[in-house]
């Protein structure tokens, strides 16, 4: 066995009923597969959401919105960010809906669906307070009635984003009330002219939990359906139990040397661990080119065998190595669980090196293999060993 991320997509269908149960069956699920799927691959992840009753599915990049085009997704496909002007007739073509922000950039998008003698699907993304992209409140209705008279473009959605809506503060929780007012106003301002919004959605992981006013027509939580909760319910929703989430994401590797070292010899670069007494070092298949942060180096254990084995020295690109200690009965070729599974999650590793959970799934090598496996797949691997 090599170095390889295990996939639990029996877990992502169980968070995508959990969320579905929380929001109700009305409301509509963008799925964000941007950045790979936060690590878990995007096309699997984005075939999975469409099976389970998403709606439609997020990207940063023109370029991730043709990759799942090619791979056979029909599902509506929202851009998320402001693409380069030469990316435009990719944009055509592949039938992605993009976020507009400003009118130059809905010009741009006329001109090309008029030559293609298309009707592109667009969205107004409305900058309320996360100071990105997105045009001002005040500019939202203008925008608006600008695209409605572009004969290449129709508005089909009108969105925001939160700043802090994944934090029970009382600030953050006012601020992301005020952003919700903003947006509002706006949107009255765009029905007010007579211009149908479309679609509206607002709601991140965060929003999800913490404010049920933000759910609209649909959400868009992304790192919540991978298994991780950027939020506490805080006992204002008292309508609404806990959400129950699973993390999704496994990283496994193998022992692949065992070895002796003797008291005050030291491991690995820097000379930053030196064994206390004579011990058994193994050797791992995977450093920080595969996602491991290079910050964790003494402050990680793996699991092997049901037990927990610290890191010993700091780690290297492609390897690492753990302190089995003096009477190990681990085996070379043995399976370590580095994070997932049997051992603690991305969240506390991320929250060992300062960072959050999204950081250390979407840092995840693109050259380790992803297992996509169910709970049918594990019980008869179970059963053959």
């Amino acid at each position: 066995m090599s170095t390889k991320v295990i996939i639990h997509i029996d877990r992502f269908k169980e968070n995508f009923e959990a969320l579905k149960d929380r929001i109700g069956e009305n409301r509509r699920i963008c799925v964000p597969v941007k950045a790979d799927a936060y690590g878990h691959g995007a096309l699997e992840i984005a075939k999975t959401s469409v099976e389970a009753g998403a709606f439609c599915l997020g990207v940063a990049t023109v370029t991730e919105g043709t990759q799942l085009r090619k791979g056979g997704i029909t599902a509506p496909i929202l851009l998320f960010s402001q693409p380069d002007p030469e990316r435009i007739p990719e944009i055509i073509e592949s039938g992605i809906t993009p976020f507009i922000s400003d009118i130059w950039f809905a010009d741009a998008l006329n001109k090309y669906a008029e030559i293609n003698r298309e009707k592109l699907p667009v969205h107004i993304k409305i900058d309320t307070g996360m100071g990105r992209t997105g045009c001002l409140p005040e500019e939202a209705c203008n925008l608006a009635k600008h695209i409605s008279i572009c004969p290449g473009l129709e508005l089909t959605g009108t969105a925001t984003h939160f700043a802090a809506a994944d934090s029970a503060d009382a600030d953050d929780i006012a601020f992301t009330q005020r952003q919700l007012g903003r947006f509002k106003e706006a949107v009255r301002a765009i029905i007010d002219e007579g211009i149908d919004p479309g679609i509206i959605h607002t709601a991140n992981s965060g929003a999800v939990i913490l404010h049920p006013d933000s759910w609209f027509d649909m959400v868009r939580p992304g790192i919540l359906l991978y298994g991780y909760k950027t939020a506490e319910e805080n006992g204002i929703q008292v309508h609404y139990k806990p959400l129950t989430v699973k993390p999704v994401m496994e990283l496994r590797t193998n022992i692949a040397l065992i070895k002796k070292i003797k008291k005050g010899e030291s491991v690995s670069y820097g000379r930053t661990w030196t064994a206390p007494c004579d011990t058994t070092i193994g050797v791992l298949q995977a450093g920080y080119a595969d996602g491991l942060p290079l910050l964790v180096s003494g402050k990680w254990q793996v699991v092997i065998n049901g037990k927990s084995y610290p890191l010993a020295g700091r780690i290297c690109m492609d390897l690492c190595c753990v302190n089995l200690g003096t009477n190990s009965d681990v085996r070379r070729w043995d399976e370590a669980v580095i994070f997932g599974g049997s051992a603690p999650d991305a969240a506390e590793l991320a929250r060992r090196t300062g960072t959050i959970p999204y950081e250390i799934t979407c840092n995840i090598s693109g050259r380790l293999p992803k297992e996509y496996v169910t709970k049918h797949d594990i019980a008869n691997d179970e059963k053959n060993q």
